[in-house]
């Protein structure tokens, strides 16, 4: 028998925030639609039908997305969506800018505006400025 404990994990607030407001819709928890979203899109990655190869190869850019069947399309774009957030809730664009030289000004920790140099310098800014 398999054990069946639930485990902590870290889910984006977006995510959560949608599954509490389609949860709600069917009664059911936030985490109740989010282990279903999980449950249904294990089932459709695992699947290796036609179709899905053909939305990977889509997704691998050796197949139009003009010869994607409706319901290819609604799984491909749902595909590109996920990587989308996926890399975007990784990037760090501070260092990317601060390697183009680039000088920022962002939220720390603490809410308080920092304006963030290049060589790797913080100045906190003063908000009546």
């Amino acid at each position: 028998m398999s054990d069946t404990t639930d485990q902590v994990t870290r889910v984006a607030a977006d995510l959560m925030d949608s599954a509490a407001t389609e949860g709600a819709r069917r009664s059911w928890s936030a985490e109740q639609q989010l282990d279903h979203w999980a449950r249904v899109g294990r089932a459709v990655s695992s699947q290796h039908s036609v179709a899905r190869r053909k939305v990977e190869a889509a997704l691998a850019g050796d197949v139009h997305t003009r010869e994607l069947s409706d319901e290819e399309g609604v799984v491909f774009n749902a595909e590109i969506s996920a990587a989308i957030q996926e890399r975007l809730a990784s990037a760090d664009y501070g260092a990317v800018l601060a390697t183009r030289g680039i000088t920022t000004v962002a939220l720390d920790d603490d809410g308080e505006i920092v304006q963030y140099q290049p060589d790797g310098s913080a100045t906190p800014l003063d908000r009546g400025a």
